[in-house]
C-alpha cells in the first residue's frame, strides 16, 4: 500500500515507520498517489498566529474576541478542550474557560499570514479556491509532472513549510472531489491529514450524520430528522424525485451528496457574493443617536471595500440583533446599483427607523448584495433626492483626500457619534 512520510516525505510501501527518518507520522492508503483534490484548513489560525507573536500565550488558553459582549471569532484547542467554540457569546466562553487570555482580533496580522500561506498553495498549483483567510480548495490534476511527485507528497510538504517558514500549522483533507476533501480535513485536526478515496466512499459515509454536509444547519436538520433521516444511509433510501418534491432543489444536491457525489469545479476566481459589517455594542441601546453613528460608519467600511473591488449592490441589508439573540434582517433594493457611503447609510437608516420599536440591540450591521461591476453604479440623478449629486461628489473627494493623507484624514460628524 502506498504511504508517505509527513516529516521527511519519503515515499515507500507501507509499513508503521518512515524507513528514511525512524518516525511514525506515517499516511497511507490505496489510493493516496491518485487523488488529487484537497482541503486545508489552517488550525486555529488567528489564535495560531496569536501565538507565533507572541510567545508568552503558547501554553495558555486564547480567546480571539472583543468584549464580554462579543461573540468568539475563534479559539485555540486548549479553550476549546473546555467547550469554548467560535461564534459563542463572550461572557458564555469566559464562564467555560475563566483563566483564558482574550485577545482582540488583528486582521492585519491574519491577512499577512493568509497571502503567505497562499503563495506557497500558488506554487503547488494555479486552481487555489479560497474559502476565507484559514482554508482552501486546491485541485493538483495534472501537477505530478510538474513537480516529480504526486499530489500527496507536495501537500505534506505544503503544510510542513508552513510550519518551519511561517511557524503555522495545517490539516488536509485529499479525495475525489470538493464535498469528500472537505470531510477529510475535519477528520483528524489538528495537524491532521486525512484520505477519502473513491472505492471506500459509499461505506464511509452511510453510518454518518447529515450534519456532516457543508450548509446543513439546525433548520434544515430538523426538516431532515422529521422525515426520519438522520444518516447518510437514511437518506440512500429516497428516491430522487421524493427528495426533490420535499426538500426541492436541496433535495438534488442530497440525493447525489448521500453517494459522495460533487461535481463542482475548484475556481481561482469565484465572484463575491455580499459585502458586510457588523459591531457588537458593550451594552444594549436603542438611542437612535448612537445607532446612526454605527451605521455611519458601517455603511463607510462596506462602501471602501466595494469601491476597493471596483463593484456596487442593488441591495442594501440592515441586520440587528436583540436582546434576546434573536435577528432581524431588512433589506431593501435600490433604484439603481451603488457603492456610495451615504446612500447605503441613508436606506439602512431608513430601515432602522423601521424596527427601532424592537430594541434594545445588542448587535447591528449593513451589507450590500446583488452586486455588479462599478461602471454600472449611480448611472441617473435621483430625481427624488435632488441633493443626491452633491453628496456623491462631495464623498468622492473625500475618498481622494482619506487616499492620500490616510482614512482618518476627512471625517463626518455623525462617525463621532
Amino acid at each position: 500500500m502506498p504511504a508517505l512520510c509527513r516529516d521527511c516525505l519519503t515515499m515507500f510501501e507501507t509499513g508503521a515507520r518512515c524507513p528514511s527518518c525512524g518516525r511514525p507520522k506515517v499516511i497511507a492508503h490505496p489510493e493516496l498517489y491518485d487523488l488529487a483534490i484537497a482541503h486545508m484548513d489552517c488550525d486555529a489560525f488567528y489564535a495560531s498566529v496569536e501565538k507565533r507573536d507572541n510567545p508568552d500565550l503558547r501554553d495558555k488558553p486564547v480567546i480571539i474576541g472583543g468584549g464580554t459582549r462579543g461573540v468568539v471569532s475563534t479559539a485555540c484547542y486548549i479553550a476549546r478542550i473546555k467547550g469554548v467554540r467560535s461564534a459563542m457569546p463572550m461572557f458564555k466562553a469566559l464562564a467555560l474557560c475563566p483563566e483564558a487570555v482574550v485577545v482582540k482580533p488583528r486582521m492585519a496580522a491574519y491577512a499577512e499570514a493568509s497571502r503567505a500561506i497562499r503563495d506557497m498553495m500558488n506554487e503547488l498549483t494555479p486552481d487555489v479556491e479560497p474559502l476565507s483567510l484559514d482554508e482552501a480548495f486546491m485541485d493538483l490534476r495534472g501537477t505530478a509532472r510538474l513537480h516529480g511527485r504526486p499530489p500527496a507528497a507536495m501537500l505534506a510538504r505544503l503544510v510542513k513549510r508552513m510550519h518551519t517558514e511561517l511557524g503555522l500549522t495545517g490539516s488536509i483533507g485529499l479525495s475525489h472531489n470538493k464535498f469528500l476533501a472537505k470531510v477529510a480535513s475535519d477528520l483528524d485536526k489538528p495537524r491532521g491529514f486525512s484520505v477519502i478515496g473513491a472505492a471506500e466512499t459509499m461505506a464511509f459515509l452511510a453510518p454518518k450524520p447529515v450534519s456532516l454536509i457543508w450548509g446543513v444547519g439546525q433548520a434544515t436538520r430538523t426538516s431532515l430528522e422529521k422525515a426520519g433521516i438522520r444518516t447518510f444511509s437514511d437518506l440512500r433510501r429516497w428516491e430522487k424525485a421524493d427528495l426533490h418534491l420535499r426538500f426541492g432543489s436541496m433535495g438534488d444536491r442530497l440525493w447525489h451528496l448521500a453517494r459522495g457525489q460533487d461535481s463542482r469545479s475548484i475556481s481561482a476566481k469565484r465572484p463575491v457574493k455580499s459585502i458586510s459589517k457588523e459591531t457588537t455594542f458593550p451594552e444594549d441601546t436603542a438611542s437612535l443617536d448612537i445607532l446612526d453613528g454605527h451605521i455611519w460608519r458601517l455603511a463607510e467600511q462596506v462602501s471602501d471595500r466595494a469601491k476597493a473591488k471596483d463593484i456596487a449592490g442593488r441591495v442594501v441589508t440592515l441586520k440587528l440583533k436583540c436582546t434576546n439573540h434573536s435577528t432581524l434582517t431588512r433589506r431593501v433594493t435600490l433604484h439603481e446599483p451603488s457603492n456610495m457611503a451615504d446612500k447605503m447609510y441613508r436606506t439602512a437608516r431608513g430601515l432602522l427607523d423601521g424596527a427601532i420599536d424592537k430594541g434594545p440591540f445588542r448587535l447591528i450591521g449593513v451589507g450590500l448584495s446583488d452586486l455588479v461591476p462599478a461602471d454600472q453604479a449611480d448611472i441617473s440623478a435621483d430625481l427624488l433626492d435632488p441633493d443626491a449629486i452633491k453628496r456623491a461628489r462631495a464623498e468622492r473627494a473625500s475618498d481622494e483626500i482619506r487616499r492620500k493623507f490616510g482614512k482618518d484624514a476627512i471625517r463626518k460628524g455623525r462617525a463621532l457619534r
